[in-house]
């Protein structure tokens, strides 16, 4: 039984798989199954296979495509877009698939596209991924010249054409509607919701926008059927997934495992366990926007609502590691710097109480804090939380300093009490 999905194309050697290897390697089997079914049994396939979105939000796919409108009334023209500004910090599992198997990136749009009746797809991609990019454009020519992309794709049809859009830049692209607005050539700023994007996205047409990840993981879903897919995940939630550790780990990396792997496993047996002389204090379970978990989470699967019934959400699946010897105070001011930097500026608590956390965490961390400090950040975190902002940047940026005030609140006290860093 196929068991890694995602990276069965991916060799040692830094290379992508060409058109040739990616055929040679059952590649594009789902393409040609999905043109033999109808769309809204393509849709119902990835609902019921319980594909969940790998970008970080964890939402059904399939339910998602659903909400696009059907029928006479319907909009003829829909898109498809890949998020592929991949901006979270500590997360890099999607420039592997891009650099190393564009392919599969590409057909799974194309059945993705097929299935909501799009016939445009666009890759928003990060300005930085530069190899990425170039590796995307050459897999869509040589697609193309296969017939497997372009104008009545493999006699069916049906036609698709995508297109590679470097982003300008910015963490808040990768929030979906803003991400729509940058692709218009508009400032990239959240949209108000409703109306959602399936129903008026890009330039007013239906779209649905996944990570690709998220569309990595339907070729083989449609190829091989639900009940193998549920069967690669180990907890509640289907299939495999890439995971990823960052931080002083022996070996950091990202590994395709199924989903439910224990976190344990994937820090202690994969990323080689700490370095000598460090112990594990804390982690980001799914990048830089996620809230702190500790060594008493270590046993937990790495599922979605397990993590987020721990406290936490599982986010990108990769994960940051804090160790004893690295100031917990300086990471989230680290963190917080970023999020305030990125931020677009739209809503007052995001575009002044990022900056107004970095100030007081910067004072802290400097021997110049005060008690009330620690009040402060809390009452902020609070002030930026869900529901408080236009959109989930502030309240995912408040996330790691909320759970290191829980975790850590001795590292802060220390700071404030001895006028210094201790770590440093």
């Amino acid at each position: 039984m196929l068991t890694n999905p995602l990276t069965k194309n991916i060799t040692g050697k830094n290379i992508a798989a060409d058109i040739a290897s990616y055929l040679a390697n059952d590649g594009y089997a789902g393409w040609r199954k999905a043109l033999t079914m109808e769309p809204n049994n393509i849709v119902t396939l990835v609902k019921d296979g319980g594909l969940r979105g790998r970008g970080g939000a964890g939402f059904n796919t399939g339910l998602k495509w659903s909400f696009v409108p059907h029928g006479e009334d319907a909009p003829k023209q829909k898109f498809i877009v890949c998020n592929a500004d991949e901006m979270e910090p500590g997360t890099f599992k999607d420039r592997l698939l891009m650099e190393r198997d564009p392919h599969l990136l590409l057909e799974g749009m194309a059945i993705a596209a097929y299935a909501i009746g799009a016939s445009i797809g666009y890759i928003f991609i990060r300005g930085e991924y530069h190899l990425a990019a170039e590796r995307l454009e050459l897999a869509i020519n040589e697609a193309k010249s296969q017939g497997l992309l372009g104008i009545n794709i493999l006699d069916s049809g049906f036609s698709l054409d995508i297109f590679i859009h470097r982003s300008a830049g910015n963490y808040i692209c990768g929030e979906e509607t803003a991400l729509l607005n940058a692709l218009e050539g508009r400032r990239a700023i959240p949209r108000a919701k409703p109306p959602f994007p399936q129903v008026s996205g890009l330039w007013g047409k239906p779209t649905v926008v996944n990570n690709v990840e998220t569309f990595c993981n339907i070729p083989h879903l449609v190829a091989l059927g639900i009940d193998w897919y549920r069967g690669l995940g180990l907890e509640q939630d289907a299939g495999s997934k890439i995971f990823g550790v960052s931080g002083k780990v022996k070996n950091p990396g990202a590994w395709e495992l199924p989903m439910g792997t224990p976190i344990r496993e994937i820090i202690e047996q994969h990323a080689g366990g700490m370095r000598d002389g460090l112990r594990l204090k804390g982690f980001l379970p799914g990048g830089g926007s996620t809230d702190f978990l500790g060594p008493d989470h270590l046993d937990l699967p790495m599922d979605y609502d397990v993590i987020g019934k721990a406290g936490s959400r599982m986010g990108t699946g990769t994960i940051i590691v804090l160790d004893d010897k690295t100031c917990p105070v300086g990471l989230v001011l680290n963190l917080s710097q970023f999020f305030a930097r990125e931020s677009c500026g739209w809503c007052t608590p995001c575009r002044d109480g990022l900056p107004w956390i970095v100030k007081v965490l910067q004072r802290i961390e400097d021997g110049e804090g005060l008690p009330e400090d620690l009040d402060l950040l809390r009452e902020q975190c609070q002030r930026i939380g869900p529901g408080k902002t236009f959109c989930a940047l502030a309240p995912g940026a408040a996330e790691p300093l909320q759970s290191a005030l829980k975790l850590f609140e001795q590292d802060f006290i220390d700071h404030i009490t001895n006028r210094c860093c201790p770590y440093k």
